[in-house]
């Protein structure tokens, strides 16, 4: 089965048909999306690029610009592609199935199958002097085979292979799938990297004449490799470029040390020598040998996305790379990558005094910087939120430069360095921050640790002293305890005394802020007050059978053999208990008779039944109270209800 996209089929079907329609905006063309890569590689006659998917079982072609132009499905379980000389035609190893399976390129449909012998592959392909090379086996039992277009699988002479790595010399032949690598520069080269131990062999092979011969070979050589996952010939040198950082010369049919690029995970060479190294979402493009990269992109976010295989394109104008969080990627194309990237820093001081000069340095690290270049920059404060051009500095010959400026505004203070760029260099900007004195200014609160009763309306002042341009000030209400939030209570300018007054309901205790938020030249300042709401307590008595005075104090009186019933008013709060106090009269004397603490219910109410003496002639007093922190929160400051006084006759 294989599809051929929308775009393309109306092209085809419409290709002779003049048609009237109503401008529309355009369309998002398709993207290539690949669940588990199968292998990627360009084609410079067609200006295409393919891209294999194991798990759908699919090849995908895509233009230059990354839009899907053409699908086929129904392969088998694709592992690698290669690319024919002449760009004609599409070759796909199909592991499963054990194939070499031909293409036509430019349509995509099926030219020849090829069965490869084995149960174990192939699993890369490569195509070099005229014919295809893949690699097959499992650990400690792999070779290279061939497959030659030029012969006829229906003739009498098999077009496949087997067996056709060169093993003379210190080379034992291979263990396992290698991968494989060619250069247009270099027909006839084969590059043998192989994986799947520690310490892996790597071999050039000539596979230019009637069979293969070995040019140079290593085998569990940890000087050269600590495992290969990625393997190129370095166009126009004798060198193989190893998991995209080490480079090996290859001579006398041995490999040596030839230098490393910084460390990276694989890479792929364009004809023209500039390598493309990926290490996680990064991409760096370096020209050959050199020791920082010429252009970097970013794949995607950092930790969530990865490069699994990447191609240049045969004329080097651009990088194909497979990206994305596992099991969802995506064909990505990169451009212009002979454009430098830049790198641009900005040093300043942490600290500086306001309208005092502070020196600003850095450096712009490019590559051929044109002489003369000018930096932009703009300084970012409180009076010029929106930025304030400063001068333009001159890049000195070696890239640094330095700028001296007297910041007028305190606080955050950014210097904003720019790049512009060029038709060679992309643009690069960075920035240092400052922080610049600013005067602490005047400011106060009143009524810190004073006690309130119940729900007193106090009036909270807050002073504010000289400042440059704001006059306002906010004044903040925190109640105690976990239910209320704190709540901005009222915001404002100060009136010419320089004040700002706002009522506070003392319910509870309160801690009351003012801020001043700074302005240019006056730093922010926060003070605070806290102030005590005294609990709200009451006790109500019933069960008496008449009141009446005795003495100066009003009683409540009770037959000896009735029980008291006291019921306390208290302001709630979660958890809240009362503590009930009895005391009696003796010789004069109130003595402490009995204290303990009760629960308050949600609705603020709290009954106490107290039991009858049995006794006629005694004088007792009751009260409730609360006690901070003893009560079962902090949320009221301590108050006592007032005595009720009782008296039990006959």
């Amino acid at each position: 089965m294989r599809s051929t996209s929308t775009a393309t089929a109306l092209a085809v079907l419409f290709s002779s048909v003049a048609l009237g329609v109503v401008a529309a905006g355009p369309a998002s063309a398709a993207t290539v999306l690949v669940a588990a890569p199968g292998g990627i590689v360009a084609d410079a006659a067609l200006q295409r690029v393919f891209v294999g998917d194991a798990s759908a079982g699919k090849i995908q072609a895509a233009d230059y610009t990354g839009a899907l132009v053409d699908s086929v499905s129904g392969l088998g379980r694709v592992s690698d592609l290669a690319v024919s000389d002449d760009g004609a035609t599409l070759y796909a190893a199909v592991q499963d199935l054990h194939e070499i399976v031909a293409l036509n390129a430019a349509t995509l449909d099926v030219k020849t199958r090829y069965t490869v012998p084995t149960n174990t592959g192939p699993r890369y392909v490569a195509f070099a002097g005229g014919k295809v090379w893949f690699t097959y086996g499992d650990q400690w039992d792999g070779d290279l085979g061939s497959v030659d277009p030029a012969v006829d699988p229906t003739g009498e002479s098999d077009p496949v292979a087997m067996a056709q790595f060169p093993t003379e010399g210190t080379s034992p032949g291979l263990w396992g799938p290698a991968l494989l690598d060619t250069d247009p520069n270099q027909p006839g080269v084969l590059a043998v990297g192989q994986t799947g131990i520690s310490s892996d062999s790597m071999a050039v092979v000539d596979v230019s004449g009637a069979a293969p011969q070995l040019t140079a070979w290593s085998g569990l050589d940890y000087a050269l490799n600590n495992g290969t996952r990625d393997f190129d010939l370095v166009p126009g040198a004798r060198q193989v470029l190893v998991n995209g950082t080490d480079r090996d010369a290859y001579a006398n049919g041995k490999f040596t040390p030839a230098g490393s690029y910084p460390a990276g995970r694989r890479a792929d060479i364009a004809p023209n020598g500039l390598v493309a190294q990926v290490n996680g979402a990064d991409l760096a493009v370096y020209r050959p040998g050199a020791a920082a990269p010429l252009r970097t992109y970013t794949t995607g976010p950092a930790g969530t996305q990865d490069t699994l295989d990447l191609t240049w394109a045969p004329d080097s104008s651009r990088i194909f790379a497979i990206t994305g969080p596992e099991n969802d990627y995506a064909l990505q194309v990169f451009t212009a990558p002979t454009v430098n990237t830049p790198t641009l820093t900005v040093d300043a001081p942490a600290k500086a005094t306001r309208t005092k000069p502070l020196t600003v340095t850095g450096k712009l690290t490019a590559d051929e910087l044109p002489s003369g270049t000018e930096l932009q920059v703009v300084r970012t404060d409180l009076d010029s939120p929106n930025g304030h051009v400063l001068p333009s500095v001159t890049v000195d010959a070696d890239g640094t430069y330095s700028f001296t400026n007297s910041p007028p505004a305190g606080g955050t203070v950014t210097y904003k360095v720019s790049y512009a760029g060029d038709a060679e260099h992309t643009p690069a900007v960075a920035s240092a921050k400052v922080e610049v004195s600013r005067t602490t200014p005047a400011l106060t609160l009143n009524n810190n640790k004073k006690t309130y009763e119940y729900g007193k309306d106090v009036s909270f002042t807050a002073h504010l002293g000289a400042t440059y341009k704001n006059r306002t000030v906010e004044i903040w209400v925190d109640p105690y305890g976990t239910d209320r939030p704190k709540k901005l209570l009222k915001t404002g300018k100060v009136n010419s005394a320089g004040n700002l007054s706002a009522t506070v309901d003392m319910t509870r205790d309160m801690v009351v802020t003012a801020a001043f938020k700074g302005d240019a030249r006056y730093s922010p300042r926060t003070v605070k007050s806290v102030a005590y709401g005294k609990a709200r307590v009451s006790t109500a008595v019933s069960k008496h059978y008449k009141t009446g005075r005795i003495g100066s104090l009003s009683y409540y009186w009770f037959h000896k053999n009735t029980d008291p019933v006291l019921t306390t008013t208290m302001n709630y709060y979660p958890g809240r208990k009362q503590r009930f106090e009895l005391q009696v009269l003796y010789q004069g004397t109130w003595y402490a008779t009995y204290s303990e603490y009760f629960a308050v219910a949600a609705n603020g109410k709290s009954a106490v039944r107290l039991g009858a003496p049995g006794e006629s002639g005694i004088k007792a007093r009751v009260r409730s109270v609360y006690a901070d922190g003893a009560s079962g929160d902090n949320v009221n400051s301590t108050a006592a209800g007032a005595w009720k006084y009782l008296y039990f006759s006959n």
